[in-house]
C-alpha cells in the first residue's frame, strides 16, 4: 500500500516513531505487557495530584459548563477508576497469538489462523481524559502502538497522562504518541497517513465521527453517538421502570449510553406518563413530549417536542417521551430514529421482550436493565476503545479481541502446487 507522509514535521516524526515501536511491541510477551500495565496503574496513582492540577487548568481555560464540563472533569474517584481499569486489563487473557482455527489439508499442509496486532492505531477523541488511559492500556496489551489526538479542551490533562504512561520502564519509544490538538490539521494528517497508521477510531460527537468517516483514507472503526431509547411496555413493573429510567437518564447524562428517549405503551400512559414525568423533573430533567404526553401531564412544564427532537442525542438532563400503541410501533420508532447504540424494553411479557431483542437493529439491546451498562468495563473487558455501531469488524463495546487482525501460518514438508 502506498504510504502518505504527513507534511507537518512534528506529526511525521511521531507517526514514524509509532510505526517503529509497533514492531517492538509485537514482540513483547504477555508477562512483559502485564508487568508494564501494573506499573502504569501505580504511576497514575502516584502522580494523581499533578494529573488533577493539569485537569483543573483545562477546566478553567475551557469555558465549558454542564454536561461538557462534566465529561472533562477528573477527580480522585475517576483517577481510581482509571487505575482499576488498567489493572483489570492486565488481568485479562492476552488475545495475541491465540489460535482461532487449525486444520491439515489432504496434501499435508498444516494451516493455522491466529490473532496478531493491527500495528499502529490512531484515536481521535473529545473531552474525556480517561480515554487516554483506557486506550493506551488496551493497545499495549494487544501489542499495538497508539497515536492519540485528544480535544484541545483536555490538552493539559492528556499531555500529563501521556507523559506518565510513556515514561514507564519497558514501554518502547514511540509506543504512545500524542498529537497537537490546537489545530484540526493534525486530525487530517492522521486520517490521511495511509501506510503509517493501520486503523482510525473516532470517539466523540456526531460531527467529529462523520468528518472522520467521510474523509479518512485509513480504515475506520466507527463509534456512534447514542440516541438511546427505553420502551415501557404495558406489563412493566412500575417500580422497576422508575429505577431504570431515572438511572439511565440521570446517572451520567453526558455519555453515549445515557437514555435520551422514553416510549410508553398507550394502555398505561394515563397512569405512567404523569408519574415518570414527575420523577424526571424531581431529578432536574427537562422533559419534552409528543402531543399525548403533553396532554397527560398538564401543568408539569412538558415542552412539545419538535420533529428533530426524536433524532437528537441530548447528552444532558433532557428526555423526550412519546406514547406508542405497542411493541411494534416502539420497534419501528427506534429503528427509524435511534443511532443503533443501546435500546431497552421493560416488560414482564417474555414474547414481547424476545421480539424486541430480535427486531431492534442496535448494537446492544436490553430486557429489564439500564442502557448505562453498555460499557467495556461493565461487560468484563476492563476498559473499551469505544462502542461500535457499525457492522463490519466489530459491533458494541470493543476492546482486546477487536484490536487484533489475523494471519495464517502454513507449515509444509516440501509441497508445491
Amino acid at each position: 500500500m502506498p504510504t502518505t507522509i504527513p507534511t507537518s514535521a512534528s506529526t511525521r516524526e511521531k507517526l514514524l516513531r509509532a510505526r517503529e515501536a509497533a514492531s517492538r511491541l509485537a514482540q513483547l510477551s504477555t508477562a512483559q505487557k502485564n508487568a508494564i500495565l501494573l506499573v502504569m496503574a501505580e504511576a497514575i496513582a502516584t502522580h494523581a495530584n499533578s494529573i488533577l492540577d493539569a485537569n483543573l487548568a483545562d477546566l478553567e481555560a475551557s469555558g465549558l459548563s454542564g454536561a461538557m464540563r462534566e465529561r472533562l472533569l477528573l477527580n480522585p474517584e475517576r483517577i481510581k477508576e482509571m487505575t482499576r481499569g488498567v489493572r483489570e486489563v492486565a488481568g485479562l487473557p492476552d488475545p495475541i497469538g491465540e489460535t482461532l482455527s487449525e486444520s491439515t489439508r489432504p496434501n499435508g499442509l498444516r494451516i493455522r489462523k491466529l490473532r496478531v496486532p493491527f500495528g499502529v492505531i490512531g484515536i481521535i477523541y473529545e473531552s474525556r481524559p480517561n480515554v487516554t488511559v483506557d486506550t493506551v492500556a488496551l493497545t499495549l496489551k494487544t501489542g499495538n502502538a497508539i497515536v492519540l489526538r485528544g480535544g484541545k479542551e483536555a490538552a493539559r490533562s492528556n499531555q500529563r497522562l501521556a507523559e506518565i504512561l510513556a515514561a514507564v520502564p519497558g514501554v518502547p519509544e514511540g509506543a504512545i504518541e500524542l498529537l497537537d490538538s490546537s489545530t484540526r490539521d493534525s486530525v487530517r494528517e492522521l486520517i490521511e497517513a495511509r501506510g503509517l497508521v493501520d486503523v482510525i477510531i473516532p470517539r466523540g460527537g456526531a460531527e467529529l465521527i462523520s468528518f472522520v468517516v467521510e474523509n479518512s483514507v485509513v480504515p475506520v472503526i466507527e463509534t456512534g453517538a447514542g440516541n438511546c431509547h427505553i420502551f415501557v411496555d404495558d406489563s412493566a413493573d412500575f417500580e422497576m421502570a422508575d429505577r431504570i429510567v431515572i438511572n439511565a437518564k440521570t446517572q451520567r447524562p453526558s455519555v453515549c449510553n445515557a437514555a435520551e428517549k422514553l416510549l410508553v405503551h398507550q394502555r398505561i400512559a394515563v397512569e405512567y406518563v404523569p408519574r415518570v414525568v414527575e420523577k424526571l423533573i424531581e431529578h432536574g430533567v427537562e422533559v419534552r413530549g409528543d402531543g399525548e404526553t403533553c396532554r397527560l401531564a398538564p401543568g408539569m412544564n412538558v415542552r412539545l417536542a419538535d420533529p428533530q427532537d426524536w433524532d437528537e442525542e441530548y447528552l444532558r438532563l433532557c428526555m423526550a417521551i412519546r406514547v406508542v400503541s405497542g411493541v411494534e410501533e416502539a420497534i419501528a420508532h427506534i429503528n427509524r430514529h435511534s443511532t443503533q447504540h443501546s435500546d431497552a424494553i421493560l416488560t414482564r411479557d417474555e414474547s414481547r421482550a424476545r421480539q424486541f431483542l430480535r427486531q431492534v437493529d442496535s448494537a446492544v439491546v436490553y430486557w429489564n436493565a439500564s442502557t448505562r451498562f453498555t460499557d467495556g468495563g461493565e461487560f468484563g473487558m476492563g476498559a473499551e476503545m469505544g462502542v461500535s455501531t457499525q457492522k463490519l469488524h466489530c459491533r458494541g463495546p470493543f476492546a482486546l479481541a477487536e484490536l487484533t487482525s489475523t494471519k495464517y501460518e502454513i507449515i509444509g514438508t516440501g509441497q508445491v502446487r
